[in-house]
């Protein structure tokens, strides 16, 4: 044949063949509209093995120190409720030990204060001496009038014997002489009594006086002693925020805290725990000592041990809705760890119940059609439908306990597809 005419019919033939296929793929995808979509959920498998099948319920609660405290600014005692500057802070982060100095406050007004009151004291004190000395005197004075007094009555008493031998003139005048000494002496007598309870009233009022400001003085040296706080426990120190002008931020030497405002954290983390409020609808499945799986929302790769140590036995109020209840679970964390600080939001997995050796499969991949439970067992290239009994069930797994045998392939996601 002539090369020029096999070059002339080469072209066509090709465009033919491919032509024909595409034909075939039109008509084969006519025939099943959705082929990729189907064998790629048909991929999704699991395999079946035998372990422990675990009834757990997922919680989520904070992070906390089981030992910790927290460092305030001191209350002061007495009218002067100014605010306290920090003249000295401890670092965050940095780890203290009993005893060590978190925090000390200007101490110079407190200092002051005891200064005056420990002079008005000393005052007071020299007062009371000065009275009491005033006192022995006055004392002495009445008690040397009292004896004259009484010398005077004594001697108008023998100027009373002569009246018979002297004149009624002279006699009368006697008379009245020991009537006005008897007079003295019983006016020097009341009086006496009233001066010296006179006296006693004054000089209680001194000793109030000093009473009240020998307590001044040791409010005064009490509130000086608050200005330097250290620190009870040992562990980690970590500054509290405050609400400044820009918004939150951390407090810092220099600034002022008023009463009662929380500076620092100390808390211990060699043993943590994570406080959770439980539903009241799931305490029913909740006791002392069960397993926990502690994981952190910062670190997703981190997993920690622990038990549950403390459940509350009466329910708190919640905050949405009077008709809501929940109660306070903690669950101790087994190991301590750099990560696992304060107030970071962790997930609970309380360990409910525990069935060794099950064959365990994923709830997704079994189909419950009334009492009828079935699933998609690999068969060569295909998948077949067998019948199963179902045990035990959580919110992701499932037990088979018959009709499924250990290292059998499963289909996974089949309820939400029709029935073949």
């Amino acid at each position: 044949m002539d090369p020029q005419k096999i070059r002339r019919w080469s072209v066509p033939a090709g465009i033919i063949l491919v032509l024909a296929a595409g034909v075939a793929v039109t008509m084969s995808s006519a025939r099943d509209p959705q082929p990729a979509q189907g064998a790629g959920r048909r991929e999704a498998t699991y395999t079946v093995a035998t372990r422990d099948f675990v009834r757990s319920l997922r919680l989520s609660g904070t992070v906390e120190a089981v030992q910790s405290t927290t460092v305030a600014a001191p209350r002061i005692a007495g009218p002067n409720t100014s605010s306290l500057v920090i003249t000295r802070l401890v670092k965050a982060g940095q780890m203290v030990r009993p005893g060590d100095l978190l925090v000390e406050f200007d101490r110079q007004v407190q200092l002051s204060n005891a200064l005056d009151r420990r002079a008005e004291l000393n005052d007071l004190e020299h007062q009371i001496r000065k009275r009491q000395a005033e006192e022995n005197t006055a004392v002495a004075r009445d008690t040397s009038e009292i004896s004259h007094a009484v010398s005077a009555v004594g001697r108008a008493e023998l100027e009373m014997a002569k009246n018979e031998l002297i004149p009624k003139i002279q006699a009368e005048r006697n008379t009245q002489m020991l009537e006005q000494a008897k007079a003295r002496l019983e006016q020097l007598r009341e009086t006496f009594e009233l001066k010296r309870k006179a006296a006693q009233a004054d000089l209680r009022i001194l000793e109030i006086r000093r009473d009240k400001a020998l307590n001044a003085m040791k409010m005064a040296e009490t509130n000086a002693a608050k200005m330097e706080v250290r620190s009870p426990i040992g562990g980690l120190a970590v500054i509290r925020s405050m609400w400044k002008s820009g918004g939150q931020a951390e407090i810092l030497e220099g600034e002022e805290v008023r009463a009662g405002v929380p500076v620092v954290d100390i808390v211990n983390p060699e043993r943590m725990r994570v406080r959770v409020r439980v539903n009241q609808a799931d305490i029913i499945d909740l006791r002392q000592g069960q397993p926990v799986r502690v994981g952190l929302d910062a670190y997703p790769e981190l997993s920690f041990g622990g038990q549950v140590t403390q459940i509350s036995p009466l329910a708190v109020t919640s905050g949405l809705s009077p008709k809501m209840r929940y109660f306070i679970m903690l669950a101790e964390v087994d190991r301590a760890h750099e990560k696992l600080m304060p107030d970071l939001t962790a997930s609970v997995d309380v360990e409910i119940s525990r069935q060794p050796a099950s064959i365990v499969v994923p709830r997704d991949a079994v189909r419950v059609d009334g009492s009828k439970a079935t699933v998609r067992v690999r068969q060569g290239s295909g998948f077949a439908t067998r019948e199963v009994t179902l045990g035990a069930l959580s919110a992701h797994e499932v037990v088979v306990t018959a009709g499924l045998e250990d290292g059998a392939v499963v289909e996974r996601h089949i309820a939400a597809r029709p029935e073949r």
